[in-house]
């Protein structure tokens, strides 16, 4: 299975890649060094605290027992590498095996991809909303010490089977839309990267669903003059309480409350745990309202429902064309179409229920310890218990009286922010032997994580992966983190190492995305394509090549970006 390096050419015995020496690597596990371990850029493109090697456990257990569940051949592994989180695909079975074993995988994914909306929906859905009632029951700050050491060891086991979840669900439904995308073309030929993709385009998402919630928020905002005043003239972390000074004022913060109830579950990068969320911390979508406030009316919804019409139209017309065709071809179109136009939309809703408020549950219990060693001295502030290990974790709680973790946690933020300003490699350890695997499941991967793309002899142009249609020139604004976000303009173009659904109220403002990471299927792809704007993904490396205010066109249909000035 591929993941975002290219394998080498060659088929003799690879030798491991040279460490930077700004990169120090010392192999705990010594046969770590034969894997090949990709910086997972997409999901986590900054430093990683220390607590989030125990969400990595469940993480790392949560994809190996969806693969034995699936057939899979593979098992995953994941590191955290001088703060940056790394993974490492291995093979479950001897090589000799692998053609069979991955057949079983097929069948075994085959038949999810039958009932994958009904199995989300009636199954999976229901059993990941009850993990999270549990934790909203629970009384964190009632608990004893005893009491809250074994609700923590519940919420490992819980976070553990979310992640079988994630997992058992997440292959099907990028399978579905990577074998749609293989049909259409052996079908009709191609013309476009997104032929196949208009077909599953316009149902919207709890993703696309966050950005026209805010949308329709800023809508308010402006019909009212007092609230609007409020928001332009205050700084973003002061809006809440400016806004308790009027009934207006007051409405609206409750309206902004109920948004973040439903929508702020997140934070602004994927599944960390020691990252303020938004429900916390509204900073981020406010700053998406001041934005919001300054563009003209638009329906965001009316939009989308023309991608609709259009996706109805090209189905209708596909229809068309094979309905001379054996039974078996058009029932295998029917049926692809289905599992992709479900799995396109699961893809974004799994994450606003797992990998979004999952991860805020766990977020809670974690600052609950954090909260009981602050009172105690043991930390500085709570937020500091995210630079503790588990190990560290249970050990203070358990011999809180007398306990100083302060120094380790300093040392531990300093270790982040030196290696915060350190390019990671993408790649570590030993390269696989020859060229990956030509599969269903590999080229799934390959579509998510996007294909490696040939540097360009030009450095006026920068290639990538073509992730939504269009072609745009604008002004650049390079962004490294969702905290930078507010530099960029309605109009301009976003210049980012990744995009999770967290970045998608961006989306409704600027006029095009380019990435460092990611392919057609990935979140930033499949968002970009609800709000019609250009992607180009997967880079590699963008941010480094592009500077703030410069123009640039996007041309997302070659997955091509040009530096114009």
């Amino acid at each position: 299975m591929t993941t975002e390096e290219a394998a080498p050419e060659s088929t003799d015995a690879p030798s491991p890649i040279p460490i930077p020496p700004d990169f120090p690597v010392t192999w705990e596990q010594p046969e770590d060094e034969a894997k090949f371990w990709n910086q997972d850029r997409m999901h986590f493109p900054e430093p990683s605290t220390p607590l989030m090697e125990a969400f990595s456990t469940s993480f790392n257990a949560g994809f190996d027992r969806a693969a034995e569940a699936l057939e899979l051949p593979v098992r995953m592994s994941y590191r955290n590498i001088n703060t940056y989180v790394y993974s490492a695909m291995t093979l479950a079975v001897p090589p000799a095996e692998l053609e069979a074993q991955g057949e079983k995988a097929q069948k075994k994914i085959g038949e999810g991809m039958a009932k994958l909306q009904e199995w989300w929906e009636t199954e999976l859905l229901p059993e990941v909303k009850e993990h999270l009632a549990w934790w909203e029951a629970f009384d964190l700050e009632a608990a004893s010490t005893t009491e809250l050491l074994a609700h923590l060891d519940e919420t490992l086991d819980r976070l553990t089977r979310l992640w079988d979840i994630h997992f058992l669900i997440a292959f099907p439904f990028l399978i579905a839309p990577s074998l749609f995308d293989d049909m259409y073309e052996d079908v009709f030929g191609r013309e476009t990267t997104f032929d196949a993709y208009r077909l599953l385009q316009g149902f919207g998402n709890k993703t696309v669903d966050s950005g026209h919630a805010l949308w329709a928020l800023s809508r308010e905002a402006l019909a009212n003059p007092n609230v609007r005043q409020v928001i332009e003239s205050n700084e973003a972390a002061a809006v809440p309480a400016a806004l308790e000074a009027s009934e207006e004022g007051r409405a609206f913060l409750g309206k902004l409350r109920a948004y973040l109830e439903e929508y702020g579950q997140r934070s602004d990068v994927f599944a960390e745990l020691g990252s303020y969320h938004w429900i916390e911390d509204p900073t981020t979508p406010i700053n998406n309202l001041k934005d919001y406030i300054t563009q003209p009316d638009r329906d965001l919804r009316a939009d989308l429902a023309a991608l609709a019409d259009e996706r109805e139209r090209l189905i209708g017309e596909a229809r068309e064309r094979i309905k001379s065709y054996p039974e078996a071809a058009k029932g295998e179109f029917e049926f692809l179409l289905k599992a992709a136009q479900a799995g396109t939309i699961i893809q974004e809703d799994h994450n606003h229920w797992i990998d979004q408020r999952g991860t805020y549950k766990v977020r809670l219990v974690m600052l609950e310890f954090g909260n009981r060693f602050a009172a105690a001295g043991a930390i500085a502030e709570p937020n500091d218990v995210f630079y503790l290990k588990m190990d560290e974790l249970h050990e203070t709680a358990n011999q809180l009286e007398g306990a100083d973790r302060k120094q380790i946690a300093a040392e531990r933020k300093a270790e982040m922010e030196h290696f915060r300003g350190i390019t990671a490699p993408p790649a570590l350890g030993t390269p696989p032997a020859g060229p990956p695997p030509d599969d269903p499941i590999s080229n799934a991967m390959g579509r998510f994580w996007g294909a490696p793309v040939p540097q360009s002899e030009d450095p006026s142009v920068i290639n990538g992966n073509a992730g939504a249609p269009g072609k745009v020139t604008g002004i650049a604004k390079v962004v490294a983190n969702l905290s930078e976000a507010g530099k960029v303009n309605p109009g301009e173009i976003l210049v980012a190492p990744s995009t999770m659904p967290a970045w998608t109220p961006l989306f409704a403002s600027i006029a095009a995305v380019v990435t460092d990471a990611g392919g057609v299927l990935s979140h930033a792809a499949i968002v970009a394509r609800e709000y019609n704007i250009p992607a180009v993904l997967g880079t590699g490396n963008a941010t480094a090549l592009i500077k703030d205010g410069q123009t640039i066109e996007v041309d997302g249909d070659e997955g091509v970006v040009r530096i114009v000035s």
